[in-house]
């Protein structure tokens, strides 16, 4: 296992004492540049005066232990046509009954939310379907109980029509972010309706 890190001086030394065992501390000594270089392996060691609260163990002595291969992304779906007694609650939460993928566990599913582990640019699309229904709908993404992004489904001449919409948000960790029904009504159902999500990279 490679553990990559960028150390200024002396940090590399400490470094190296404290993962001896666990693998190789890569250090590129004279930079104080911390943004890591990710080459192979699991771990990553930044010496940092100012660390981040990213999600990684920070000691007091400025030296992060953070994941390389953290990775993050759900997609989850709706697969039936039957709505959920949660919908006439007044958050109007668009809910999912499926998740096709969940890496990261970060998408909770019976609440059809996404909380965001860590500071990062992440990337979020959705298609709503409407079916059987000749109300126009409105569809917003929201972070943190505000509006994002909004998407509309308003043709009354077909049997089904889908709201869609997607964008690049940079989130904090414990950011949360889910699909809310802000006009119209979904009572034919969303069968076939998804929303997706994933990390880009970290800040």
């Amino acid at each position: 296992m490679v553990v990559p890190a960028r150390c200024p001086g002396p940090c590399a030394m400490l470094a190296l004492s404290l993962l001896m065992g666990y693998g190789v501390v890569l250090c590129l000594a004279g930079q104080n540049d911390t943004e890591p270089i990710v080459l192979e392996g699991k771990c990553l060691v930044v010496c940092d005066s100012n660390p981040s609260s990213d999600g990684g163990v920070t000691s007091s002595l400025g030296i992060s232990v953070r994941s390389a291969g953290a990775k993050v992304a759900f997609s989850a779906v709706r697969g039936t046509n039957h709505e959920p007694s949660d919908m006439s609650n007044t958050s109007m939460t668009i809910y999912f009954d499926q998740a096709l993928v969940n890496i990261g566990n970060h998408f909770d599913l019976k609440a059809s939310v996404f909380q965001a582990p860590r500071r990062g640019i992440y990337s979020f699309g959705f298609h709503v379907v409407k079916v059987y229904n000749r109300q126009t709908i409105q569809v917003n993404l929201m972070q943190n109980d505000y509006p994002v992004i909004s998407a509309f489904a308003g043709d009354q001449d077909v049997t089904r029509e889908a709201a869609s919409n997607g964008v690049l948000l940079q989130l904090e960790r414990e950011d949360r972010v889910y699909l809310k029904l802000e006009r119209g009504t979904l009572m034919g159902g969303w069968k076939y309706s998804t929303f997706s999500g994933f990390l880009v990279f970290p800040l």
